[in-house]
């Protein structure tokens, strides 16, 4: 009889602690090896849990809705089946759906597993707080924990980069996260406050960006009698507040150019079933990707993100690709697009929306994004605008691919109606970085390689 401990995962390098959104299996519950047995939500992805080890789920520590560092104790499964299962009453869990029947238990974390920071003693308020490298370190039952462990566990590396930026130490920085964690909207509303700026001196920190006004997320209807409520995922959180900071953030322009795909059908029809017995969808964007990934070298305005005052140019180019799911949005990114084949890219796109949809993604293959293609057409729509992917400047829209009268010119110069496979490609671009003319320049080029792609594509 052995009981086998079930830990929350580090999902990426980066990755300090992530959400148990939902528990599969409950207390008593037969589980086999690799089965998934609880859903987690991290900054980056939502992924379903395998479990280490057959047997019977004994005990449940951690509850839905909570979140907790990674390497802690969530669960433990005895591993001879029918053995006695522990339980006892649990407590109210912060999330909607029920909690299981198990009693969050106290247990010492196992050495070398990270634990939860413990709570500073606020200084008193006529003494300045010590910059963090300069404290003590505290000890704990595990070593000495630095005062970068604590930062580490109490904010993201994307809020510990804009403190780095403005001279903030974010020990003073007030947290609203869970256990005192510095979230974005706190460092960001408290360099827009004008604290000051321990870099210079005492003077007010200077926000890369100063906006007209701040996020708000307003006051929120009421539901009625009879309607029903759905809290939102932490996706469609995430998903939510990188929009209207997106919005917030960057000038959005937009340009639509009708594309004909009449060739890239014909291409598409000969070498569908080619790629079919090789286990690849031949899809249109798979096309779009390529025409894109080709011409971001020509014009590497269009992939580029906004620096301090400063423009940066990638040198890698990552086509992220929007995947609508049932519970949000999210953006894998297929990494050195440019050096993959029609085929690879394809074979790329599948995948990754495929590992999307089922939970499987890690974080990493959500990172590092230089440029954005969202799919509206799929569901029918003729063009859409959407809102540029930061810290990106320029986002494709791609609408629907359907057949159109137009125009065209024939060999013996005259002109006619005929039937052509056409749609439009719609592209929202930053206009603090990049130029109308830049921005058309570079879609025309998109829309001269589809409309004249080669046949010797693979």
């Amino acid at each position: 009889m052995a009981r086998i401990d079930v830990i929350m995962p580090q999902m990426g390098e980066s990755i300090a602690e992530g959400t148990l959104s939902k528990w599969l299996k409950k207390v008593g519950d037969e589980v086999k090896s690799d089965e998934p047995i609880f859903e987690i939500s991290t900054d980056k992805v939502d992924a379903e849990i395998p479990a280490p080890s057959g047997g019977v789920l004994a005990e449940i520590l951690v509850q839905q809705g909570e979140t907790v560092a990674v390497q802690t104790v969530v669960a433990r499964i005895e591993t001879e089946k029918g053995a006695a299962v522990t339980t006892a009453p649990a407590p109210a869990a912060p999330a909607p759906a029920p909690p299981a029947p198990a009693a969050r238990v106290e247990t010492p974390a196992p050495s070398r597993r990270a634990a939860e920071p413990p709570s500073r003693q606020p200084e008193p308020p006529s003494r300045q707080p010590e910059p963090a490298s300069r404290r003590p370190v505290e000890a704990s039952g595990d070593g000495p924990v630095t005062a970068a462990d604590r930062l580490r566990h109490k904010s993201t590396p994307l809020v510990r980069k804009i403190a780095a930026e403005h001279g903030i130490d974010l020990t003073v920085v007030p947290g609203s996260g869970h256990a005192g964690r510095v979230t974005k909207n706190d460092i960001v509303g408290f360099i827009e406050g004008g604290q000051p700026d321990q870099r210079t001196g005492g003077r007010a920190a200077q926000p890369a960006i100063q906006p007209s006004v701040r996020h708000d997320t307003g006051p929120g209807a009421e539901p009625w009698a009879g309607d029903r409520v759905e809290p939102w995922s932490r996706i469609r959180k995430l998903t939510a507040e990188h929009m209207v900071m997106s919005r917030r953030v960057s000038a959005h322009v937009q340009t639509l150019f009708e594309i004909d795909y009449t060739r890239v059908a014909q291409i598409r029809a000969r070498k569908k079933k080619e790629y079919a017995d090789r286990g690849v969808n031949l899809t249109y964007l798979a096309f779009i990707a390529k025409a894109v990934a080709e011409n971001l070298r020509k014009h590497p305005g269009l992939n580029a993100a906004v620096g301090q005052e400063a423009t940066i140019f990638r040198r890698e180019i990552n086509l992220g690709i929007a995947v609508a799911l049932d519970w949000g949005l999210i953006v894998p990114v297929v990494r050195h697009a440019d050096e993959l084949s029609l085929a690879g890219l394809a074979r790329a796109i599948n995948d990754l929306g495929e590992r999307a949809r089922s939970k499987k993604l890690s974080p990493d293959e959500v990172q590092h994004g230089t440029f954005t293609i969202t799919n509206p057409g799929v569901f029918g729509s003729y063009a859409g605008l959407p809102i540029i992917n930061q810290p990106q400047v320029a986002i494709i829209g791609v609408g629907t691919i359907e057949k159109r009268a137009a125009v065209i010119t024939q060999p013996d110069g005259t002109d006619a109606i005929a039937p052509r496979l056409q749609g439009m490609l719609t592209m929202s671009f930053d206009h603090r970085v990049v130029d109308g003319a830049d921005a058309d320049r570079f879609l025309a080029d998109v829309k001269k390689t589809l409309e004249a792609f080669p046949d010797d594509a693979g």
